[in-house]
């Protein structure tokens, strides 16, 4: 009897990682104020232009950690590390190839606009 209690909690403490329908909550009001903010934004005319485009990245970087933290329970948590060191792997691998791929788009388009000279072949005579 004892061997089937400890089995029931332990399945009931694999549940515990999910989240409860206040955290579902708090994370959906968080990602329409931030979905609201970014459309503001752009909208409102309030922004300068030089600042829309970062201010619309930092809310977008914390949609993102909204969205991990409250829909897809990702923590630091001993039962979560593994999911949050796939993670963290993921974001490095996904910047890696971004930023490669700008630079070397930004490689081919500064030699592209400065072609070699063309020999010129002079006056021979």
């Amino acid at each position: 009897m004892s061997s089937q209690h400890s089995h029931a909690s332990g399945a009931d403490h694999k549940h515990a990682n999910h989240g409860s329908l206040k955290s579902y909550i708090v994370g959906f009001i968080l990602s329409i104020v931030l979905t609201l903010l970014s459309f503001g934004c752009v909208m409102s005319g309030a922004v300068p232009h030089d600042l829309i485009l970062p201010g619309i990245v930092v809310l977008c970087v914390a949609q993102v950690l909204v969205q991990l933290v409250f829909f897809l329970h990702l923590s630091a948590a001993p039962g979560q590390r593994d999911n949050l060191s796939i993670g963290v792997f993921t974001v490095l691998i996904i910047a890696i190839v971004v930023v490669g791929s700008l630079w070397v788009l930004h490689n081919m388009n500064v030699n592209m606009m400065h072609p070699a000279p063309a020999m010129s072949l002079g006056n021979a005579g």
